[in-house]
Protein backbone atom coordinates (compact mmCIF):
# COMPACT_ATOMS: atom_id res chain seq x y z
CA UNK A 1 0.00 0.00 0.00
CA UNK A 2 1.05 3.47 -0.71
CA UNK A 3 2.79 4.86 2.64
CA UNK A 4 3.99 1.47 4.06
CA UNK A 5 7.76 0.99 4.79
CA UNK A 6 9.89 -1.95 5.19
CA UNK A 7 13.22 -3.22 7.12
CA UNK A 8 16.65 -3.22 4.73
CA UNK A 9 19.72 -4.87 5.57
CA UNK A 10 22.81 -5.21 3.07
CA UNK A 11 23.92 -8.17 2.14
CA UNK A 12 27.69 -7.55 3.30
CA UNK A 13 29.74 -8.62 5.69
CA UNK A 14 29.43 -6.73 9.09
CA UNK A 15 26.11 -5.10 8.07
CA UNK A 16 23.78 -8.17 7.69
CA UNK A 17 22.07 -7.48 10.83
CA UNK A 18 21.70 -3.70 10.74
CA UNK A 19 17.95 -3.45 9.73
CA UNK A 20 17.25 -0.03 9.18
CA UNK A 21 13.25 0.56 8.15
CA UNK A 22 12.50 2.58 4.65
CA UNK A 23 9.92 3.76 2.79
CA UNK A 24 8.99 2.35 -0.79
CA UNK A 25 8.17 4.97 -2.93
CA UNK A 26 7.29 3.22 -6.00
CA UNK A 27 3.60 2.53 -7.10
CA UNK A 28 2.66 -1.17 -5.68
CA UNK A 29 1.72 -1.55 -9.62
CA UNK A 30 5.04 -0.76 -10.73
CA UNK A 31 7.44 -3.76 -11.92
CA UNK A 32 10.41 -2.41 -9.43
CA UNK A 33 10.89 -1.17 -6.24
CA UNK A 34 12.14 1.89 -5.47
CA UNK A 35 13.23 3.50 -2.30
CA UNK A 36 14.26 7.70 -1.71
CA UNK A 37 16.53 7.67 0.54
CA UNK A 38 18.72 10.42 2.43
CA UNK A 39 22.47 9.43 3.00
CA UNK A 40 24.21 10.53 5.96
CA UNK A 41 28.03 10.33 4.87
CA UNK A 42 28.97 12.03 8.49
CA UNK A 43 29.50 8.45 9.88
CA UNK A 44 30.01 5.14 8.16
CA UNK A 45 26.01 3.79 9.00
CA UNK A 46 23.68 2.57 6.77
CA UNK A 47 22.57 5.23 4.28
CA UNK A 48 26.16 5.78 3.71
CA UNK A 49 26.93 1.92 2.80
CA UNK A 50 23.62 2.24 0.61
CA UNK A 51 25.10 5.71 -1.38
CA UNK A 52 28.41 3.82 -2.25
CA UNK A 53 26.10 0.57 -3.34
CA UNK A 54 27.59 -0.74 -6.90
CA UNK A 55 25.36 -3.15 -9.55
CA UNK A 56 25.17 -5.92 -8.17
CA UNK A 57 25.42 -5.45 -4.39
CA UNK A 58 22.51 -7.45 -3.04
CA UNK A 59 20.26 -5.86 0.06
CA UNK A 60 17.17 -8.03 1.80
CA UNK A 61 13.94 -6.66 2.80
CA UNK A 62 11.13 -7.67 5.27
CA UNK A 63 7.42 -8.19 4.61
CA UNK A 64 5.97 -4.62 4.45
CA UNK A 65 4.41 -2.92 7.46
CA UNK A 66 3.42 0.72 8.64
CA UNK A 67 0.24 1.97 9.50
CA UNK A 68 0.33 5.42 7.68
CA UNK A 69 -2.28 4.91 4.75
CA UNK A 70 -4.32 7.39 3.03
CA UNK A 71 -7.74 7.59 4.55
CA UNK A 72 -9.51 10.92 3.22
CA UNK A 73 -8.29 14.37 2.05
CA UNK A 74 -6.19 16.51 4.72
CA UNK A 75 -2.78 17.62 5.93
CA UNK A 76 0.35 16.25 5.28
CA UNK A 77 2.88 17.38 8.19
CA UNK A 78 6.68 15.56 7.40
CA UNK A 79 10.01 16.68 9.12
CA UNK A 80 12.84 16.13 7.51
CA UNK A 81 13.19 11.72 5.60
CA UNK A 82 9.73 11.55 7.19
CA UNK A 83 8.18 12.36 3.70
CA UNK A 84 8.60 9.49 2.40
CA UNK A 85 5.65 7.59 3.36
CA UNK A 86 4.30 10.55 1.76
CA UNK A 87 5.65 10.12 -1.35
CA UNK A 88 4.10 7.19 -2.87
CA UNK A 89 0.91 8.38 -1.11
CA UNK A 90 0.95 11.84 -3.53
CA UNK A 91 2.10 9.97 -6.45
CA UNK A 92 -1.08 7.12 -6.09
CA UNK A 93 -3.40 10.18 -6.12
CA UNK A 94 -2.16 12.30 -9.14
CA UNK A 95 -2.40 8.95 -11.38
CA UNK A 96 -5.86 8.43 -9.91
CA UNK A 97 -6.49 11.99 -10.92
CA UNK A 98 -7.71 12.77 -6.83
CA UNK A 99 -5.21 15.14 -5.33
CA UNK A 100 -7.51 17.33 -4.32
CA UNK A 101 -6.67 19.87 -1.68
CA UNK A 102 -4.23 17.63 0.41
CA UNK A 103 -1.48 20.04 1.72
CA UNK A 104 1.64 19.10 2.36
CA UNK A 105 3.86 21.21 5.40
CA UNK A 106 7.42 19.83 5.03
CA UNK A 107 10.25 21.20 7.54
CA UNK A 108 14.17 20.68 6.63
CA UNK A 109 16.88 22.36 8.31
CA UNK A 110 18.01 23.97 4.75
CA UNK A 111 16.66 24.50 1.48
CA UNK A 112 19.23 21.75 0.09
CA UNK A 113 17.89 19.51 2.26
CA UNK A 114 14.23 19.47 0.48
CA UNK A 115 13.70 16.36 -0.79
CA UNK A 116 11.70 16.09 -4.83
CA UNK A 117 10.91 19.65 -4.17
CA UNK A 118 10.45 20.04 -8.06
CA UNK A 119 7.85 16.93 -8.04
CA UNK A 120 5.80 18.18 -4.51
CA UNK A 121 5.81 21.65 -6.65
CA UNK A 122 4.32 19.92 -9.65
CA UNK A 123 2.00 17.49 -7.59
CA UNK A 124 0.41 20.40 -5.18
CA UNK A 125 1.12 23.82 -6.71
CA UNK A 126 0.57 26.14 -4.40
CA UNK A 127 -0.78 23.38 -1.70
CA UNK A 128 2.84 22.66 -0.87
CA UNK A 129 4.97 24.57 1.61
CA UNK A 130 8.11 24.77 2.74
CA UNK A 131 9.29 25.50 6.56
CA UNK A 132 13.22 25.53 6.82
CA UNK A 133 14.20 25.49 10.89
CA UNK A 134 18.50 26.19 10.52
CA UNK A 135 18.96 28.64 7.21
CA UNK A 136 19.27 32.63 7.96
CA UNK A 137 18.36 33.44 4.58
CA UNK A 138 15.89 31.00 2.96
CA UNK A 139 13.28 32.26 0.60
CA UNK A 140 10.24 29.94 2.15
CA UNK A 141 8.88 30.14 5.92
CA UNK A 142 11.51 30.46 8.81
CA UNK A 143 10.64 28.87 12.00
CA UNK A 144 9.05 25.44 13.02
CA UNK A 145 5.67 23.63 12.67
CA UNK A 146 4.38 24.02 16.21
CA UNK A 147 1.26 24.97 17.83
CA UNK A 148 1.30 28.88 16.66
CA UNK A 149 2.33 27.66 13.28
CA UNK A 150 -0.41 25.26 13.30
CA UNK A 151 -3.13 27.52 14.13
CA UNK A 152 -2.19 30.43 11.77
CA UNK A 153 -2.02 28.04 8.61
CA UNK A 154 -4.56 25.45 9.32
CA UNK A 155 -8.57 26.73 9.34
CA UNK A 156 -10.01 23.05 9.56
CA UNK A 157 -8.81 20.61 12.75
CA UNK A 158 -11.47 18.30 11.78
CA UNK A 159 -10.40 17.20 8.92
CA UNK A 160 -7.32 14.20 8.93
CA UNK A 161 -3.93 14.90 9.64
CA UNK A 162 -1.04 12.55 8.00
CA UNK A 163 2.76 13.14 10.16
CA UNK A 164 5.54 11.33 9.98
CA UNK A 165 9.30 12.78 11.08
CA UNK A 166 11.63 12.23 13.85
CA UNK A 167 9.83 10.65 16.94
CA UNK A 168 9.88 14.49 19.01
CA UNK A 169 8.77 16.04 16.23
CA UNK A 170 5.85 13.58 15.81
CA UNK A 171 4.99 13.70 19.03
CA UNK A 172 4.63 17.38 19.61
CA UNK A 173 2.73 17.98 16.23
CA UNK A 174 0.44 15.76 17.06
CA UNK A 175 -0.15 17.43 20.37
CA UNK A 176 -0.65 20.74 19.02
CA UNK A 177 -2.91 19.22 16.80
CA UNK A 178 -4.79 17.62 19.82
CA UNK A 179 -4.91 20.73 21.67
CA UNK A 180 -6.11 22.51 18.81
CA UNK A 181 -8.93 20.33 18.23
CA UNK A 182 -8.10 17.28 15.97
CA UNK A 183 -9.52 13.99 17.45
CA UNK A 184 -7.27 11.09 17.70
CA UNK A 185 -9.44 9.38 15.17
CA UNK A 186 -8.11 11.68 12.02
CA UNK A 187 -4.23 11.08 12.91
CA UNK A 188 -2.48 9.16 10.80
CA UNK A 189 0.84 8.13 12.10
CA UNK A 190 3.33 5.64 12.75
CA UNK A 191 2.77 4.10 16.11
Amino acid sequence: MPGQATDLSLRKPGWENEKRPFTFTCLPADSYLEFTIKTYNDHDGVTHQLGMAQKGDEFEISDAWGAIEYKAEGVFIAGGAGVTPFISIFRQLKTQKKIGDNKLFFSNKTEKDIILKDEFENMLGKNFFNIITEEPDTRYYKGRIDKDFLEKNINDFKQHFYVCGPDAFNAAVIESLKELGAQADSLVFEK
